[in-house]
């Protein structure tokens, strides 16, 4: 469609709550941006979001759309034990409910999530080293970062524990061999600790094609101050509005 929905796909406006409503657009957005930046991976990886209220349903992407593609009635929803609770034409990938429900169930601040497979993300998540100390970005990303060994594709259930245990209280993990991940409490949140995150694995990648004995690491003082400096969260708020007006501009129909 010209407008960026898609035909057959039934507006959920006025038929879910407010709450939910306003939760579908802001992830909506998130898969839109994830595409218009180009970390998307065709049909695979997810970004999810929990639903207002004490049931912890949350909503993911049905399986077999692109990420630019997703609109906010085109969502899921799904219980923690990946049961779909509306009436859809869609099914959902049960890797992306492994990971995601993981983190949902146990920790409340985890309001959107968000897992690609980006090239620069994929390359830094299987360097011994994991990300390293290089520029402004990585050194924002450090402190809320944290590191899961590779299973294989996330579809053992067990998994979960080992997750959520690596994840502590962080709101950046690097899969290893996988990818990365991102949490927060509003979809701007998440949406600025994935791009400083992204955006600090890009550098790396490109600083270490001189080699690793070339490179520059940051003066330990500096990295303790941006420590102090990051120490309550990466934000994100002030930036959110104009990637909606972006979107609005260069892929409408997220909100349809």
């Amino acid at each position: 469609m010209a407008d960026g929905s898609l035909a057959g796909v039934v507006s959920l406006k006025g038929k879910v709550s407010d709450e939910e409503w306003r939760t579908r657009v802001d992830l909506a957005a998130l898969y839109r941006l994830a595409a218009l930046h180009g970390w998307d991976d065709m049909i695979y990886t997810h970004i999810s979001a929990r639903i207002p209220g004490p049931e912890h349903n949350f909503l993911i992407n049905p399986y077999g759309m692109l990420f630019d593609e997703i609109t906010a009635s085109s969502l899921v929803r799904i219980d923690v034990e990946g049961n779909i609770l509306q009436e859809t034409p869609y099914f959902i990938n049960p890797a992306g409910f492994t990971i995601h429900s993981a983190v949902h169930m146990n920790r409340e601040d985890a309001h959107f999530v968000m897992h690609l497979h980006s090239d620069q993300g994929a390359a830094v998540s299987s360097q011994k080293e994991g990300l390293l100390p290089l520029s402004q970005h990585s050194l924002i990303c450090l402190p809320h970062l944290a590191y899961h060994d590779y299973e294989g594709i996330a579809l053992n259930l067990d998994e979960r524990e080992r997750l959520v245990a690596d994840l502590g209280d962080k709101s950046l993990m690097l899969l290893r061999n996988h990818g990365t991940l991102a949490l927060g409490e509003s979809a701007a949140e998440c949406w600025n600790g994935m791009f400083f995150l992204e955006r600090a694995c890009k550098q790396q990648v490109m600083a270490l094609s001189c080699g690793r004995e070339n490179v520059l690491i940051a003066p330990e003082a500096a990295q303790e101050e941006v420590r102090r400096q990051v120490g309550r969260g990466i934000g994100g708020k002030l930036g959110w509005p104009g990637c909606l007006r972006k979107l609005d501009r260069e892929m409408p129909g997220y909100d349809a």
